[in-house]
Protein backbone atom coordinates (compact mmCIF):
# COMPACT_ATOMS: atom_id res chain seq x y z
CA UNK A 1 0.00 0.00 0.00
CA UNK A 2 1.12 3.30 -1.25
CA UNK A 3 1.38 6.41 1.07
CA UNK A 4 -0.33 9.48 -0.28
CA UNK A 5 2.48 11.36 -1.87
CA UNK A 6 3.46 8.80 -3.58
CA UNK A 7 -0.03 8.28 -4.97
CA UNK A 8 -0.64 11.94 -5.82
CA UNK A 9 3.01 11.94 -7.70
CA UNK A 10 1.38 8.50 -9.69
CA UNK A 11 -1.68 10.91 -10.01
CA UNK A 12 0.49 13.35 -12.54
CA UNK A 13 2.57 10.52 -14.05
CA UNK A 14 -0.58 9.14 -14.83
CA UNK A 15 -2.00 11.99 -16.73
CA UNK A 16 1.22 12.43 -18.52
CA UNK A 17 1.01 8.85 -20.06
CA UNK A 18 -2.56 9.20 -20.59
CA UNK A 19 -2.38 12.45 -23.02
CA UNK A 20 0.90 11.16 -24.07
CA UNK A 21 -0.82 7.65 -25.16
CA UNK A 22 -3.41 9.51 -27.24
CA UNK A 23 -1.37 12.23 -28.86
CA UNK A 24 0.66 9.41 -30.87
CA UNK A 25 -1.70 8.07 -32.33
CA UNK A 26 -4.39 11.48 -32.93
CA UNK A 27 -6.87 9.06 -30.95
CA UNK A 28 -8.55 7.93 -27.91
CA UNK A 29 -10.67 9.51 -24.84
CA UNK A 30 -8.55 11.70 -23.05
CA UNK A 31 -11.30 12.91 -20.77
CA UNK A 32 -12.98 10.59 -18.61
CA UNK A 33 -9.40 9.23 -18.16
CA UNK A 34 -8.01 12.37 -16.80
CA UNK A 35 -11.35 13.10 -14.46
CA UNK A 36 -10.85 9.08 -12.72
CA UNK A 37 -7.32 9.07 -12.64
CA UNK A 38 -7.25 9.66 -8.56
CA UNK A 39 -10.04 6.99 -8.45
CA UNK A 40 -8.16 4.60 -10.34
CA UNK A 41 -4.59 5.24 -8.48
CA UNK A 42 -6.04 5.01 -5.16
CA UNK A 43 -7.98 1.55 -6.30
CA UNK A 44 -4.97 -0.08 -7.22
CA UNK A 45 -2.86 1.82 -4.62
CA UNK A 46 -4.25 1.98 -1.62
CA UNK A 47 -7.68 -0.14 -1.74
CA UNK A 48 -7.83 -2.93 -3.54
CA UNK A 49 -6.19 -6.21 -2.61
CA UNK A 50 -4.76 -7.27 -6.14
CA UNK A 51 -2.18 -8.92 -7.25
CA UNK A 52 0.15 -8.23 -10.68
CA UNK A 53 1.02 -11.46 -10.64
CA UNK A 54 -2.01 -12.18 -13.20
CA UNK A 55 -4.74 -14.92 -13.20
CA UNK A 56 -7.92 -14.19 -14.89
CA UNK A 57 -10.03 -16.69 -12.00
CA UNK A 58 -8.66 -14.05 -9.68
CA UNK A 59 -9.13 -16.57 -6.60
CA UNK A 60 -8.62 -14.69 -3.36
CA UNK A 61 -8.13 -11.45 -4.31
CA UNK A 62 -10.27 -8.69 -5.02
CA UNK A 63 -11.40 -7.75 -8.73
CA UNK A 64 -12.49 -4.93 -11.29
CA UNK A 65 -14.08 -4.75 -14.04
CA UNK A 66 -14.09 -1.48 -16.02
CA UNK A 67 -17.47 -0.72 -17.86
CA UNK A 68 -17.21 2.46 -19.15
CA UNK A 69 -14.13 1.36 -21.64
CA UNK A 70 -13.78 3.89 -23.58
CA UNK A 71 -11.31 5.44 -20.91
CA UNK A 72 -8.81 2.70 -21.37
CA UNK A 73 -6.10 4.97 -20.99
CA UNK A 74 -6.01 5.51 -17.40
CA UNK A 75 -6.75 1.73 -16.82
CA UNK A 76 -3.64 0.68 -19.15
CA UNK A 77 -1.76 3.19 -17.32
CA UNK A 78 -2.52 2.29 -14.33
CA UNK A 79 -2.12 -1.08 -14.33
CA UNK A 80 1.34 -0.87 -15.93
CA UNK A 81 2.78 1.58 -13.08
CA UNK A 82 1.22 -1.12 -10.64
CA UNK A 83 3.54 -3.91 -12.64
CA UNK A 84 0.86 -6.09 -14.50
CA UNK A 85 2.85 -5.13 -17.56
CA UNK A 86 5.96 -2.92 -18.90
CA UNK A 87 5.23 0.81 -18.63
CA UNK A 88 7.58 0.90 -22.30
CA UNK A 89 4.32 -1.47 -23.53
CA UNK A 90 1.83 2.01 -23.23
CA UNK A 91 3.97 3.09 -26.40
CA UNK A 92 1.78 0.54 -28.30
CA UNK A 93 -1.50 2.16 -27.44
CA UNK A 94 -4.17 1.29 -30.46
CA UNK A 95 -1.56 0.32 -32.76
CA UNK A 96 -2.35 -2.81 -34.75
CA UNK A 97 -1.96 -6.03 -33.04
CA UNK A 98 -0.77 -4.12 -29.88
CA UNK A 99 -2.56 -5.76 -26.69
CA UNK A 100 -3.68 -2.41 -25.96
CA UNK A 101 -6.09 -1.93 -27.68
CA UNK A 102 -9.14 1.40 -28.10
CA UNK A 103 -11.20 -0.45 -25.41
CA UNK A 104 -9.65 -3.39 -23.26
CA UNK A 105 -10.70 -6.91 -24.87
CA UNK A 106 -9.61 -10.54 -23.69
CA UNK A 107 -8.03 -11.84 -26.22
CA UNK A 108 -5.08 -9.72 -26.69
CA UNK A 109 -4.73 -11.78 -23.02
CA UNK A 110 -3.36 -8.23 -21.00
CA UNK A 111 -3.11 -8.69 -17.68
CA UNK A 112 -5.27 -6.71 -15.51
CA UNK A 113 -8.29 -7.16 -17.91
CA UNK A 114 -10.82 -9.87 -17.21
CA UNK A 115 -13.25 -8.64 -19.73
CA UNK A 116 -14.35 -7.15 -23.03
CA UNK A 117 -15.50 -3.42 -22.30
CA UNK A 118 -16.52 -0.51 -24.22
CA UNK A 119 -20.00 -1.35 -25.22
CA UNK A 120 -21.44 1.00 -22.23
CA UNK A 121 -23.62 -1.01 -19.92
CA UNK A 122 -22.60 -4.41 -19.55
CA UNK A 123 -20.05 -4.17 -16.92
CA UNK A 124 -22.50 -4.21 -13.82
CA UNK A 125 -23.83 -7.51 -15.20
CA UNK A 126 -20.27 -8.89 -15.26
CA UNK A 127 -19.29 -7.90 -11.66
CA UNK A 128 -22.57 -9.29 -10.43
CA UNK A 129 -21.82 -12.58 -11.73
CA UNK A 130 -18.67 -12.42 -10.22
CA UNK A 131 -19.47 -11.21 -6.99
CA UNK A 132 -22.08 -14.07 -7.00
CA UNK A 133 -19.25 -16.66 -8.02
CA UNK A 134 -17.08 -15.29 -4.69
CA UNK A 135 -19.77 -16.47 -2.61
CA UNK A 136 -20.21 -19.29 -3.95
CA UNK A 137 -16.88 -20.28 -3.32
CA UNK A 138 -16.32 -18.74 -0.65
CA UNK A 139 -14.23 -16.42 -0.90
CA UNK A 140 -14.54 -12.99 0.85
CA UNK A 141 -13.03 -10.88 -1.79
CA UNK A 142 -14.50 -7.36 -3.19
CA UNK A 143 -15.98 -6.54 -6.55
CA UNK A 144 -15.28 -3.00 -7.68
CA UNK A 145 -16.81 -1.82 -11.17
CA UNK A 146 -16.64 1.40 -12.74
CA UNK A 147 -19.36 2.87 -14.98
CA UNK A 148 -19.70 6.60 -16.77
CA UNK A 149 -22.57 8.68 -15.93
CA UNK A 150 -24.06 8.60 -19.58
CA UNK A 151 -23.63 5.33 -19.39
CA UNK A 152 -26.26 4.53 -16.78
CA UNK A 153 -28.65 5.78 -19.97
CA UNK A 154 -28.64 1.80 -20.67
CA UNK A 155 -31.57 -0.23 -19.59
CA UNK A 156 -28.99 -3.17 -18.91
CA UNK A 157 -27.72 -1.13 -15.72
CA UNK A 158 -30.96 -1.15 -14.06
CA UNK A 159 -31.80 -4.91 -14.47
CA UNK A 160 -28.47 -5.36 -13.18
CA UNK A 161 -28.89 -3.17 -10.37
CA UNK A 162 -32.34 -4.51 -9.66
CA UNK A 163 -30.97 -8.55 -9.73
CA UNK A 164 -28.12 -6.93 -7.02
CA UNK A 165 -30.10 -5.61 -4.81
CA UNK A 166 -32.98 -8.48 -4.77
CA UNK A 167 -30.15 -10.93 -4.63
CA UNK A 168 -28.06 -9.10 -1.64
CA UNK A 169 -24.90 -8.84 -3.40
CA UNK A 170 -23.55 -7.08 -0.87
CA UNK A 171 -19.87 -7.87 -1.32
CA UNK A 172 -19.89 -5.65 -4.74
CA UNK A 173 -18.89 -1.44 -4.91
CA UNK A 174 -20.00 0.24 -7.67
CA UNK A 175 -18.82 3.74 -8.56
CA UNK A 176 -20.48 6.10 -11.24
CA UNK A 177 -17.96 8.93 -12.26
CA UNK A 178 -20.48 11.62 -12.21
CA UNK A 179 -18.70 14.52 -14.22
CA UNK A 180 -21.97 15.09 -15.95
CA UNK A 181 -20.67 15.15 -19.71
CA UNK A 182 -21.17 12.56 -22.57
CA UNK A 183 -19.86 12.41 -26.11
CA UNK A 184 -22.83 14.36 -27.35
CA UNK A 185 -22.62 16.86 -24.37
CA UNK A 186 -23.85 17.62 -20.83
CA UNK A 187 -25.90 14.37 -19.33
CA UNK A 188 -29.34 16.85 -18.06
CA UNK A 189 -29.54 18.11 -21.45
CA UNK A 190 -29.02 14.49 -23.63
CA UNK A 191 -31.07 12.54 -21.00
CA UNK A 192 -31.10 13.63 -17.54
CA UNK A 193 -30.76 10.83 -14.78
CA UNK A 194 -32.61 13.22 -12.37
CA UNK A 195 -31.55 12.40 -8.60
CA UNK A 196 -29.50 9.51 -9.00
CA UNK A 197 -28.78 9.02 -5.25
CA UNK A 198 -32.79 8.37 -4.98
CA UNK A 199 -32.55 6.09 -8.00
CA UNK A 200 -30.06 3.66 -6.36
CA UNK A 201 -31.96 3.99 -2.71
CA UNK A 202 -35.39 2.92 -5.00
CA UNK A 203 -33.65 0.10 -6.13
CA UNK A 204 -32.53 -1.14 -2.66
CA UNK A 205 -28.56 0.26 -2.58
CA UNK A 206 -26.71 1.88 -0.30
CA UNK A 207 -25.96 4.35 -1.35
CA UNK A 208 -22.80 6.50 -0.97
CA UNK A 209 -21.33 9.98 -2.11
CA UNK A 210 -17.85 10.99 -3.15
CA UNK A 211 -18.02 15.29 -3.64
CA UNK A 212 -14.46 15.66 -4.92
CA UNK A 213 -13.98 12.81 -7.12
CA UNK A 214 -10.21 14.68 -8.11
CA UNK A 215 -9.19 14.80 -4.40
CA UNK A 216 -7.02 11.83 -3.56
CA UNK A 217 -7.54 11.48 0.10
CA UNK A 218 -11.32 12.27 -0.75
CA UNK A 219 -11.46 9.20 -3.44
CA UNK A 220 -10.10 7.53 -0.52
CA UNK A 221 -12.05 7.70 2.06
CA UNK A 222 -15.14 7.23 0.13
CA UNK A 223 -13.86 3.99 -1.31
CA UNK A 224 -12.72 2.72 2.57
CA UNK A 225 -16.27 4.05 3.68
CA UNK A 226 -18.20 1.72 1.15
CA UNK A 227 -15.88 -0.89 2.18
CA UNK A 228 -17.57 -0.76 5.71
CA UNK A 229 -20.98 -2.03 3.94
CA UNK A 230 -19.70 -4.81 2.84
CA UNK A 231 -21.79 -8.24 4.14
CA UNK A 232 -24.27 -5.82 5.32
CA UNK A 233 -27.11 -6.73 2.90
CA UNK A 234 -27.32 -4.33 0.06
CA UNK A 235 -24.90 -3.89 -2.92
CA UNK A 236 -22.92 -0.15 -2.74
CA UNK A 237 -23.16 2.37 -4.84
CA UNK A 238 -20.43 5.41 -4.76
CA UNK A 239 -21.93 8.16 -6.66
CA UNK A 240 -18.22 9.82 -7.61
CA UNK A 241 -18.53 14.02 -8.74
CA UNK A 242 -15.79 14.57 -10.66
CA UNK A 243 -14.85 16.66 -13.70
CA UNK A 244 -13.69 15.63 -17.24
CA UNK A 245 -10.11 16.46 -18.32
CA UNK A 246 -9.11 16.71 -14.55
CA UNK A 247 -5.40 18.19 -14.51
CA UNK A 248 -5.01 19.82 -17.75
CA UNK A 249 -6.45 23.23 -17.55
CA UNK A 250 -7.76 23.42 -21.14
CA UNK A 251 -9.77 19.81 -21.36
CA UNK A 252 -11.63 21.12 -18.16
CA UNK A 253 -15.22 22.50 -18.22
CA UNK A 254 -16.17 21.11 -21.91
CA UNK A 255 -17.18 17.62 -23.06
CA UNK A 256 -15.07 18.04 -26.26
CA UNK A 257 -12.33 15.75 -24.83
CA UNK A 258 -14.79 13.00 -23.99
CA UNK A 259 -13.25 11.36 -27.21
CA UNK A 260 -10.39 13.85 -29.18
CA UNK A 261 -6.94 13.53 -29.21
CA UNK A 262 -4.50 16.69 -28.50
CA UNK A 263 -2.16 17.86 -31.24
CA UNK A 264 0.89 19.03 -31.05
CA UNK A 265 0.74 22.07 -29.42
CA UNK A 266 -1.64 21.54 -26.95
CA UNK A 267 0.02 18.51 -26.15
CA UNK A 268 2.95 20.85 -25.11
CA UNK A 269 0.50 22.73 -22.74
CA UNK A 270 -0.99 19.73 -21.05
CA UNK A 271 2.73 18.35 -20.52
CA UNK A 272 3.75 21.76 -19.02
CA UNK A 273 0.80 21.13 -16.60
CA UNK A 274 1.98 18.14 -15.50
CA UNK A 275 5.45 17.50 -14.22
CA UNK A 276 7.03 14.02 -14.98
CA UNK A 277 7.15 12.56 -11.56
CA UNK A 278 8.08 8.92 -12.22
CA UNK A 279 9.49 8.58 -15.60
CA UNK A 280 8.42 8.86 -18.74
CA UNK A 281 7.53 5.65 -20.66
Amino acid sequence: MADITTLTKLCTQVRRDIVRMVHAVASGHPGGSLGCTEFMVALYGHVMKHNANFSMDGKGEDLFFLSNGHISPVFYSVLARNGYFPVKELNTFRHIDSRLQGHPTTHEHLPGVRIASGSLGQGMSVAVGAALTKKLNKDNSIIYSLHGDGELQEGQIWEAAMYAAANKVDNYIATIDYNGRQIDGDVDKVLSLGNLKAKFEAFGWQVLETHKGNDLAEVIKGLEQAKTFIGKGKPIVNIMKTEMGAGVDFMMGTHKWHGSAPNDEQLAKALAQLPETMGDY
